[in-house]
């Protein structure tokens, strides 16, 4: 997808058989993140106002350092987003990212992910469009089988998404 045409905002949705508290527990556990997440190292207090940090596997490389907006447990989390695994990227304006969680019935969730304020970051944009289905797919894949994906690309900036 070209910088012209991604979405300043992007919305994602899918249903995700395990409760809210697995899927917050994904999302938020170092341990599980990194099963979905490309191998990221994250590190949070998840309290309104503090730190998110990313890093690489090995900790060489810090690909995200943003901050928690909202973070309502097993509910809703909203952080900032600005990658720093790829120069150009960096160099971009601020966006943000919205996980919500919603019991849905018979023991599914609906997941919602809105990456947006991406009006001054169009290679951001664009690099996270390509990205975004391939991450919520091994975090679909990861609460409802408790094993992740079989594929997954060394780094983020290998494959120049999210």
């Amino acid at each position: 997808m070209s910088t012209a045409t991604a979405p300043a905002t992007q919305v994602y949705q899918l249903y995700i058989k395990a409760t809210p508290e697995r899927i917050w527990d994904a999302i938020t556990s170092p341990e599980m993140h990194a099963k979905f997440f490309f191998g990221a190292q994250i590190e949070s207090t998840y309290e309104p106002g503090t730190p998110i940090r990313s890093w690489s596997p090995d900790r060489s490389q810090l690909w995200g350092d943003n901050t928690i907006v909202e973070a309502d447990p097993p509910k809703k989390l909203v952080h900032t987003w600005r990658s720093l695994y790829d120069e150009e990227l960096a160099m971009e304006a601020e966006s943000r990212v919205s996980w919500e969680i919603e019991p849905f019935q018979e023991g599914y969730c609906k997941l919602t992910v809105v990456h947006d304020r991406l009006e001054n970051a169009p290679k951001t944009a664009a690099s996270v469009s390509g990205g975004w289905m391939f991450i919520l797919s091994g975090l679909k894949t990861l609460c409802e089988t408790g094993e992740p994906l079989g594929m997954r690309p060394n780094t983020m900036a290998s494959r120049n998404s999210v």
